[in-house]
């Protein structure tokens, strides 16, 4: 039996490992099939802090989980199939059948980007096609880009991207009195000139050979198709937590992330702490994952320690 396990292997879970590691608790990360999280789709991050000259995502997580496992964290990549959290140990059954059991778990699933599904989007991600434009914004400054959604996270994206790029087009499905996004958030986009509306509008595929070179729009009323030529393509429409195998365990709200306690990682059950972006779905930074990571790991240690106590 574990001490402390760990799942997600992000830069929440990694930086978890770290810290639970540098505490003699020998941590167990399940890293999933996908080691890494979306750190691993990205080519170049240059907002994490003490990279200057930036530091490619996958190279960041092979970083971060080097670090752990030379303090003593074990790494598995294996996938969580459901947990059982009614009773100690917690039981963590993973999808090759195997069990493992702990004194405190950490998740740290993290969330996944939702895409529009294109022909040429997945191929692209990384090479022009983005979800967060406060992450890759910098790299299109100057430049033509779109933003596509048209909610809140879509006009904040446009908005951040509109003081810095020549253009930018939003491109929303529907028409523009259904538009989900509040007034005001509508409002301050409408102020920037360089803001190009296509309501009734969504984009058919993206083109380009090894970058994003423009967008095949389609208008939903008349069905005409026309290509844009542009730079960059940021999709804001929404995000998704890993949490679905957590069901009946711990409170999750009606977006699907884990609720915590105030100002702490603890979750309902105690001893089951969570952190990152299935907790977060406003910042969703790696710099602010890996904090969260802290966060757990020194909650879990002082669970531990009170745990022994009263043994």
């Amino acid at each position: 039996m574990k001490k402390i396990i760990i799942i997600g292997s992000g830069p929440a879970g990694l930086t978890a490992a770290l810290y639970a590691a540098r505490a003699r608790f020998e941590p167990l990360v399940l890293a999933g099939a996908e080691p890494g999280g979306q750190l691993t789709w990205t080519a170049l991050v240059e907002n994490f802090p003490g990279f200057p000259e930036g530091v490619d995502g996958p190279d960041l997580t092979r970083k971060m989980r080097a670090q752990a496992e030379k303090f003593g964290a074990t790494v598995m990549n294996e996938s969580v199939k459901s947990v059982d959290f009614s009773q100690r140990p917690f039981k963590i059954i993973l999808e090759n059948g195997q069990t493992e059991e702990a004194e405190a778990v950490i998740i740290a699933t993290g969330a996944a980007a939702n895409w529009l599904g294109l022909p040429n989007e997945q191929r692209l991600i990384g090479h022009g096609v983005s979800s967060c434009a406060t992450c890759d914004g910098f790299f299109f400054k100057e430049k033509k880009v779109a933003v596509v959604g048209g909610g809140d996270a879509a006009m904040e994206e446009a908005r951040y991207l509109a003081k810095i790029c020549s253009e930018v087009h939003l491109i929303e499905r529907g028409a523009e009195n259904k538009m989900r996004a509040s007034k005001i958030m509508i409002d301050y986009v409408k102020a920037f000139k360089n803001v190009v509306w296509h309501f009734k509008t969504e984009v058919a595929d993206v083109l380009g050979g090894n970058k994003v070179e423009g967008l095949k729009l389609k208008n939903n009323q008349t069905g005409q198709e026309e290509e844009i030529i542009l730079d960059g393509l940021f999709v804001a429409i929404g995000h998704s937590p890993a949490t679905g195998f957590l069901t009946g365990q711990l409170e999750i709200n009606e977006r699907g992330y884990i609720k915590t306690e105030a100002g702490s990682t603890k979750t309902k059950v105690a001893g089951v702490f969570a952190c990152g972006d299935c907790v977060d779905w406003l910042y969703r930074q790696a710099v602010t994952a890996a904090g969260d990571g802290c966060r757990a790991a020194l909650d879990a240690e002082r669970y531990l320690q009170s745990l022994l106590n009263i043994i």
